[in-house]
């Protein structure tokens, strides 16, 4: 087995607003593994500030490329070294199925042989009042029946008259809402918020506060009348006793996982597990890849929750980019399909 490194940059259609500010264009890395007849692809995708692996270019690519060559050498990926490079065992997981199973057929599901879909919630991003308005607006009429909205961003009085003219026009039945804050409330302050955002019928607030806070956070996870989900929080937990105390301090209602950020597809199991033990709930989302990242967590989505997944999960960011790489991924209705 022998492999070779591609590193991409991808140009988002628009800038992209996130808690950590904008993002205009997205590194990765391809890690690609060859038998001599048969290629398998991964993408190895941090972002920077948040992923508890990113480092220099410089640093991310001679560790990564260590890794690969020890994959090389044995066969095998050293899961204990690299619990802690999320990334790079994420796209070193698909990579290596993606070479034993060929075909992009990563996992034997209904979903991967392009025989049913995965409901996924619409995304509406970081913007003024007008243009989230108008996003929101977007994502409905393309049939959308889940709507994630990242708040944070700009006054909290128009996030909460958008969200109000939002439920004026559909009703809870009509339309699930999901908030994630991105940790932008301070502590003092996200009940009182949290109780205003009540009003509305929200389905879930992902991370409130900042991560790393966990008194404050198991504290608001009690009083809430909103449920809560954990994300950042996740981040850099990757032992398996450790992600237990946590939960357990916590006791959130959901988690949030990204194979690229939480642990690989490894580490989400783990999570999932633990958090099926405590009566806690999860989805998996993506984190800004590319397809080839898109339709790895997407295939994994479909095997992790078996067949015929009925909540929504957070895949549909393949569509930002101006220059992604083909994949036959398509969205219909709210619904996201593999094409093989």
């Amino acid at each position: 087995m022998f492999f070779c490194l591609e590193k991409k940059e991808l140009h988002f259609k628009q800038p992209v607003g996130t808690s950590r500010g904008v993002y205009t264009t997205r590194k990765i890395w391809l890690a690609h593994l060859s038998d001599g007849e048969s290629e398998g692809i991964g993408e190895c995708a941090p972002l920077p500030d948040l992923s508890c692996d990113a480092m220099s270019d410089e640093a991310y690519e001679e560790k990564l490329n260590h890794f690969c060559q020890n994959l090389c050498q044995t066969g095998t990926i050293d899961e204990d070294a690299l619990r802690d490079y999320p990334s790079m065992l994420f796209g070193l997981e698909t990579a290596l199925l993606d070479l034993q199973n060929k075909h992009s057929l990563l996992f034997d599901t209904p979903f991967s042989r392009g025989e049913e879909g995965i409901p996924i919630n619409g995304l509406v991003w970081m913007g003024n009042h007008d243009e989230m308005l108008q996003r929101m607006e977007e994502k409905l009429e393309k049939g959308f029946r889940c709507v994630k909205l990242k708040i944070g961003a700009i006054d909290f009085d128009q996030e909460l008259d958008l969200i109000k003219r939002i439920r004026n026009r559909f009703s809870f039945h009509e339309v699930e809402l999901r908030l994630d804050a991105n940790g932008a409330f301070k502590y003092e302050e996200a009940l009182y918020k949290l109780e205003l955002l009540s009003q509305y019928n929200i389905h879930s607030i992902e991370q409130p506060i900042k991560q790393g806070q966990w008194a404050y956070m198991a504290e608001l996870c009690r009083e809430s009348p909103l449920p809560i989900a954990l994300d950042e929080e996740l981040i850099g937990v990757n032992d398996p006793e450790m992600k237990r105390h946590m939960l357990n301090i916590i006791k959130p209602r959901f988690i949030i996982l990204k194979p690229s950020l939480h642990g690989g597809m490894l580490g989400c199991r783990e999570w999932i597990q633990i958090a099926n033990d405590m009566g806690i709930g999860s989805w998996i989302t993506s984190a800004l890849e590319s397809n080839i990242g898109l339709n790895a967590i997407a295939q994994f989505a479909s095997d992790v929750y078996g067949p015929h997944i009925t909540m929504p999960q957070g895949l549909g960011t393949g569509q930002l980019f101006t220059d992604n790489i083909p994949m036959p991924l398509t969205i219909r209705g709210d619904s996201l399909f593999l094409c093989q």
